[in-house]
């Protein structure tokens, strides 16, 4: 994940408590500017372009009337979620290849899509949306670090849009959604920690997180790890913390989103399911 060669030699961390400002203006503790632009991809069945500053990621949800093969070779009833993620060229200085080009998916895409997939599953009844799959497709149009965890906060917002849809026309009996979830970067930038952390912050960070919470307050992943560098169980509640107050406003986020969306389309005369 690490990208500088400007590496801290191995030690413990110190943090810094500062009021100084970071290099795009932000505190310590504060998020990217977060936009969501619901209906972004109108064949989707639930679609949202998601911005955290200057990373901005499609996330749409399509349902498919049929399971993968090996739930039904296991006789497993209910239905699936399954993600796909991609970087699309152009969405980083220097021009990424397509996975396709090179005849298979690096290992990095492959965590990534894993993990948006058991990130949604964590928050789905899957015994409510039978003989179905519900694929998440997370297409990341400009990268400027947090990739993943816009991914996942975003990756909600279309399922429940395409749950919603598909309640609406009845070929969802009951809202498969049990709960909320989304996640955020937390991390230690020279002696500080620091919340959304974007490229340079990220590629830099002497340790870094990735957080995942529904919005009940349980875990569903962490990712965490120092480069060439130490930290301590207190270190670590500090930027849980951090992590937990960003997800926190990001649930918060979510729920105006999909909330303003329906007014709108009662607005046009549609029919609105809760």
């Amino acid at each position: 994940m690490h990208n500088s060669v400007d590496f801290i030699p191995r030690r413990s961390i110190v943090f810094r408590m500062s009021s100084e400002l970071r290099l795009d203006g932000r505190k310590a503790n504060e998020l990217r500017p977060i936009g969501f632009q619901p209906g972004f991809a109108p064949y989707a069945h639930g679609s949202v372009l998601v911005s955290f500053g200057d990373t901005r990621v499609i996330c749409a949800a399509s349902f498919e009337d049929k399971v993968p093969q090996w739930m039904k070779v296991q006789n497993i009833s209910g239905g699936w979620i399954t993600a796909e993620y991609s970087m699309l060229p152009y969405s980083t200085l220097d021009r990424k290849q397509r996975d396709i080009s090179k005849g298979k998916l690096d290992g990095r895409t492959v965590e990534i899509q894993r993990l948006i997939g058991r990130a949604l599953r964590a928050v789905v009844d899957l015994g409510k949306m039978p003989g179905k799959t519900l694929w998440v497709d997370c297409d990341v149009l400009q990268a400027d670090g947090g990739t993943r965890t816009a991914s996942i906060t975003g990756g909600y917002v279309a399922v429940a849009l395409a749950c919603r849809k598909f309640m609406q026309e009845g070929r969802l009996v009951e809202n498969p959604l049990t709960d909320s979830i989304a996640a955020v970067s937390v991390g230690i930038y020279e002696g500080m920690p620091v919340l959304d952390l974007n490229y340079i912050e990220d590629s830099q960070a002497s340790v870094d997180a990735n957080i995942v919470m529904t919005g009940n307050g349980r875990f569903v992943e962490l990712q965490s790890s120092g480069e060439e560098a130490t930290f301590s169980e207190e270190e670590l509640h500090q930027l849980l913390a951090m992590g937990k107050q960003g997800i926190s406003q990001l649930l918060n986020l979510q729920k105006n989103v999909i909330t303003q969306n329906a007014l709108s389309e009662l607005g046009a005369g549609r029919t609105f399911l809760k």
